[in-house]
């Protein structure tokens, strides 16, 4: 959760060993560098980044709160992580390379494992499905500018396209974001071409997965990606966001061979996809087969024996 200021109370108040597992930085270099290069994003709004004094002035705190989150961080005596890009910040904010290792958090994707992987090659339509919760940081509308453009180069003739977007409403906010959404495809003219699929239950999603051809994701700097994780699993070939988790640790080489894309913006997405279409049904099914068996790393019997691993020299200091 990102509590790191509880950390010195404990140590110093408390007199304990302090071990620590985080899976997403309060505050990252990454936000430093979108708020002193004044670029907008979800947290870093156009009246902020239109604004040379209220920039400066969020650049300093944030600043203050990096140092002083580091010095809370340094406090553990065990440090556990749950990705690579989450390892490079916590490196350059709590500097304690000694005592901190990179332990991915279990997915359980046994009910994925169960959606057969067959050849795609007679499917009439090809649907491309995306699971996420409609928040900011998604970027669904990227999803559907892309899905827009690969329409419009299509030929006559070939498989049909349709993208599903699936995924849960938190409030109002994220409700009103779907209308927008919706708005969008309607004014792009394909209103019949994407699917809402809303707060659907798990035997829906499973056989959405079942039907899908792509599974897409398009998050920056998503921090690990366990939605990248079950679409691998459940055997679709996989099209995600060329930063993070992604990048570092999931869509990785298996045995030497290609598990899945990545993008990172409209037109590398929209490639994308039609390089994905246009392979033949074995070379599809073959980069589904190695996604599926390289996810074999990110099981709950690994998270077990790498949390042991890296929790021993934590056990070792209380033994004493």
């Amino acid at each position: 959760m990102g509590y790191a200021f509880t950390l010195p109370l404990f140590r110093y108040l408390g007199g304990c060993s302090v071990g620590s597992y985080v899976h997403y930085p309060t505050i990252s270099t990454d936000m430093l560098s979108v708020v002193r290069e004044r670029n907008p994003r979800f947290h870093n709004p156009d009246f902020i980044s239109n604004s040379l004094f209220l920039s400066a002035f969020k650049l300093v705190y944030y600043c203050l709160f990096a140092v002083l989150y580091g010095m809370a961080g340094s406090c553990c005596d065990v440090i556990m992580v749950n990705s690579s890009w989450t390892l490079d910040h916590i490196l350059s904010l709590w500097r304690s390379p000694n005592h901190t290792s990179v332990v991915y958090p279990p997915c359980d994707v046994s009910a994925f494992l169960d959606i057969p992987l067959e050849e795609d090659g007679a499917r009439k339509c090809h649907s491309i499905v995306s699971v996420g919760q409609f928040r900011p940081e998604k970027d669904h509308r990227l999803q559907i500018r892309a899905f827009k453009k690969v329409l419009d180069r299509r030929k006559k003739g070939s498989e049909a396209l349709k993208l599903v977007l699936i995924g849960g409403c938190r409030n109002q906010e994220d409700e009103d974001r779907v209308l927008m959404l919706r708005g969008l495809c309607q004014e792009l003219g394909m209103g019949d071409r994407v699917e809402f699929k809303l707060n659907v239950s798990f035997k829906e999603l499973k056989e959405e997965m079942s039907e899908a051809t792509i599974g897409l994701h398009t998050m920056w700097n998503e921090h690990f990606g366990i939605g990248v994780v079950e679409c691998m699993a459940a055997g679709k070939v996989i099209l995600a966001h060329k930063s993070g988790g992604p990048k570092l640790d999931i869509v990785r080489p298996f045995e030497g061979r290609q598990t899945g894309f990545l993008a990172d913006n409209e037109d590398s997405y929209v490639e994308a996809i039609e390089q994905i279409l246009a392979l033949s049904p074995d070379s599809r099914l073959q980069i589904r087969r190695d996604a599926r068996q390289s996810v074999a790393r990110f099981s709950d019997e690994e998270f077990e024996a790498c949390l042991l691993a890296a929790m021993e020299p934590l056990m070792g200091t209380l033994e004493q």
